[in-house]
């Protein structure tokens, strides 16, 4: 499906120059003089490359529809990452910079979505929010608003988020996977 260079919005998949690009970033620009067009940054989902391209109202860009799927995830090994196709019990294994350091949240039986596109994975996504454990978590500074602070914790997982002070070590947490920052605290 063609669409104008001006209706392109991050997330978007564009087939441009023989190649697949995802969207990153968009900035619409109208200057003084000329014409307005969309500043546009984009990853290559192919091999990683990254650019940015400016395209003007009248230029058409074909947007690619992805097929979607479902996969378990099952194990990692070394930085290859195996998933099973939940119709047919098919594994694959795929290399854990596809997933753009979301890895870290990858929990045994998790469902996610592999993007194929000619059927070759592309992408996998996971869910939004999951939970974790804090294994860490900072002391509290008296004196400290409750409202603005919050203090630095480490996940079962390893990974770094910032917590309220109110959060403590072995507290389960909801965690936003792709901007890996605290959403509330698990039931």
């Amino acid at each position: 499906m063609k669409i104008s260079g001006v209706d392109i919005r991050p997330g978007n998949i564009l087939e441009y120059e023989g190649g697949i690009w995802k969207v990153a970033k968009t900035q619409h620009t109208q200057p003084g003089k000329g014409g307005a067009f969309m500043q546009v940054e984009m990853k290559n989902l192919i091999d990683g490359r990254k650019t940015n391209v400016r395209f003007r109202s009248q230029d058409t860009v074909e947007k690619v529809r992805l097929d979607t799927k479902d996969f378990q995830f099952l194990y990692a090994d070394g930085d290859q990452l195996v998933f099973m196709d939940k119709d047919t019990y098919e594994q694959i294994q795929l290399p854990a910079d596809l997933l753009g350091g979301a890895d870290a949240f990858l929990q045994d039986g998790m469902e996610v979505s592999l993007e194929l596109w000619e059927e070759r994975p592309i992408s996998v996504q996971l869910p939004e929010q999951v939970e974790a454990t804090i294994v860490e978590a900072d002391a509290v500074v008296k004196g400290q608003t409750a409202s603005s602070s919050f203090k630095p914790a480490v996940l079962d997982n390893g990974v770094r988020v910032m917590v309220p002070p109110h959060i403590g070590s072995g507290a389960r947490i909801i965690v936003d996977v792709y901007e890996r920052t605290y959403v509330g605290k698990a039931n």
